[in-house]
Order: C-alpha cells, then structure tokens, then sequence
C-alpha cells in the first residue's frame, strides 16, 4: 500500500484526483499506477484501470488470478467492473469511498473468487482524498 500511496501523491500533485494502485504477482510489483484523466483526457484513464492492462500485458494473458491489487481507495463502478472480468485474485483498499460512488455502495460485486480487504493505511489514504477535495 506504501507504494500505492505514493503513487496517489504524485496524482495529486499532477491535480489528479489522488488515487494510486499496484498490482503485486509472486511478491513482485509488476505494475503501478495512479489517476490521468486529465493528463490523458480520457475518463477512463483510473489507477486500477491501468495497472489492470499493465499487468495484463506483462503477464501476456487477460485473467490475472494470481494477482493483488494495493489501491488507496475503494474502486468506482467501473473499475469493479474490470477487476470482475479480469477475475483478480485480491483486492486490497486504502479507505472506502464515502462519496458513493465505490462499488460497495451500489451493490456491485467483484468476481466471486476474488479476496476483498479494506482499511490498510485508511487515514493516510482518507487524508490524501479529503486535502485534495477541501
């Protein structure tokens, strides 16, 4: 989540909405990312969206089932999405995400097999989020 965390700084330092995410695979980090829909004009362009096709590019397959992905904040909609289809194994949040707009509040679910923890570093992440929207 360290690692995860800095990345979610140097988003908010780019006025980024400050959201970073790694996806660790045999103990390793195979990728790293953090928000760039305004850097790429593209709304798509979220932490866990990137680190889902980085690591699917490294490991040359589209399911990543080995894999935990470290993000600072609970996925939206969309990214919960991707996480389902690429059928991570671990999800692993920073904070949830109190402005309903993460996936828990909407009910969606990730793939069934997939792990889901939260709460690692939750104020570090929770402050990064509140200092760049107030």
């Amino acid at each position: 989540m360290k690692i995860a965390l800095e990345e979610a700084f140097t988003a908010f330092h780019k006025d980024e909405i400050p959201i970073g995410a790694v996806v660790i695979y045999e103990n390793s980090v195979i990728a790293k990312a953090h928000n760039l829909t305004e850097t790429f004009g593209n709304i798509t362009a979220h932490a866990e969206m990137l680190v889902i096709n980085f690591a699917s590019n490294f490991l040359g397959q589209k399911y990543i089932r080995e894999c935990t992905l470290y993000v600072t904040v609970e996925p939206c909609v969309m990214c919960a999405g991707a996480l389902f289809w690429s059928q991570i194994g671990r999800v692993v949040c920073g904070t949830t995400n109190n402005s309903k707009r993460g996936f828990l509040y909407t009910g969606i679910k990730l793939h069934p097999k997939t792990k889901f923890s939260s709460g690692i570093m939750k104020n570090k992440c929770k402050s990064l989020m509140q200092k760049f929207f107030f």
